[in-house]
C-alpha cells in the first residue's frame, strides 16, 4: 500500500469537457494505486462532482482548449511517470499497464498508443483522413514513422516539463511528439483498440472541428526545431546520449 502523502507510481491526466456519463466506466479502469487527475475544462454537466465521487483529483482548467486541459494535468501531477487518456470511454486506460513497463525498462522515453478502431462510429472518416495526413507531415519533419497522433500516450513527468510544450488547443499532441523527436527520444508506438465514444467529440466530431485540430497541428509542424542539447530525458540531455533524432 502507498504510504501516505508519498507520490503515486504513475499519475494518469484525463481531459475532461462534459464527460459525466463516460467517468464512471473511464475511472473504473484506472489500474489500482495509479492516481486519476481529472482536468474539468468548464464542464456544465457536472463531471467534476461525479469525478470527485469516484476518487479521482480534479483541477479545474478555466482556459478552454485540449492542451490546456492537458498541460493542467501534467503540471498538477507528481508522479515520475505521468500518462495521458481521453475521457470519452473510447480508450481504456488499463492499456498504459504495458506502457508504463516499457518506460521503466529503459526501452522508451514516450509510448504511444496507435488506435485501431473497433466497430462502427469508433472514428470518423474525416478524422481519420486529418490523423493519416498530420502522420506523413509529422514523417517528413522528424523521420518518424508513427501512424497515429492519439491521445494514450506515457511518460516520465520531468523530462515532459522540460520539453516546455507551449500549445494549448489541438496541437498540444503533435508537439510533445515533434519536440520529444527533436530531443532525440526514443518513440514507440503500439496498437490500441479503439471504442466508439460516449457522447459527441469536442475536436474531430465534425469536419469544422478536424479543420480546426489540423490547422493547430500544422501549426506546430511548422514551427522551428529547439537548439541541440534542450528537453533532456531523465537528466541527460541529447548531447550527452550522443544521438540524433530518430
Amino acid at each position: 500500500m502507498r504510504a501516505v502523502n508519498s507520490p503515486p507510481p504513475v499519475d494518469v491526466v484525463l481531459p475532461c469537457l462534459n464527460e459525466a456519463e463516460a467517468l464512471p466506466w473511464v475511472l473504473a479502469r484506472i489500474p489500482d494505486g495509479w492516481r486519476a487527475i481529472v482536468v474539468d475544462n468548464g464542464s456544465t454537466d457536472g463531471s467534476a462532482d461525479v469525478a470527485r465521487s469516484l476518487g479521482a483529483s480534479v483541477v479545474h482548467e478555466p482556459r478552454r482548449g485540449f492542451g490546456a486541459a492537458c498541460h493542467a494535468g501534467l503540471t498538477a501531477a507528481d508522479a515520475d511517470v505521468v500518462c495521458f487518456c481521453d475521457c470519452d470511454a473510447s480508450l481504456d486506460p488499463g492499456l498504459l499497464v504495458p506502457f508504463v513497463a516499457e518506460l521503466r525498462s529503459g526501452t522508451a522515453d514516450l509510448v504511444l498508443g496507435r488506435r485501431r478502431p473497433q466497430g462502427r462510429g469508433a472514428w470518423p472518416v474525416h478524422a481519420r483522413a486529418g490523423n493519416l495526413a498530420l502522420a506523413r507531415l509529422l514523417r517528413r519533419r522528424t523521420g518518424l514513422r508513427l501512424h497515429d497522433l492519439g491521445p494514450l500516450r506515457a511518460a516520465r513527468r520531468k523530462p515532459l516539463l522540460a520539453l516546455d510544450l507551449a500549445d494549448r488547443r489541438s496541437g498540444y499532441p503533435l508537439e510533445m511528439v515533434v519536440r520529444a523527436a527533436d530531443a532525440g527520444w526514443r518513440i514507440v508506438e503500439h496498437d490500441v483498440p479503439y471504442l466508439p465514444r460516449t457522447g459527441a467529440s469536442k475536436v474531430t466530431g465534425t469536419w469544422r472541428g478536424t479543420w480546426r485540430a489540423v490547422r493547430d497541428m500544422s501549426r506546430v509542424l511548422a514551427a522551428p526545431a529547439p537548439p541541440p542539447g534542450s528537453a533532456p530525458v531523465d537528466g541527460r540531455s541529447l548531447a550527452h546520449r550522443g544521438g540524433a533524432p530518430r
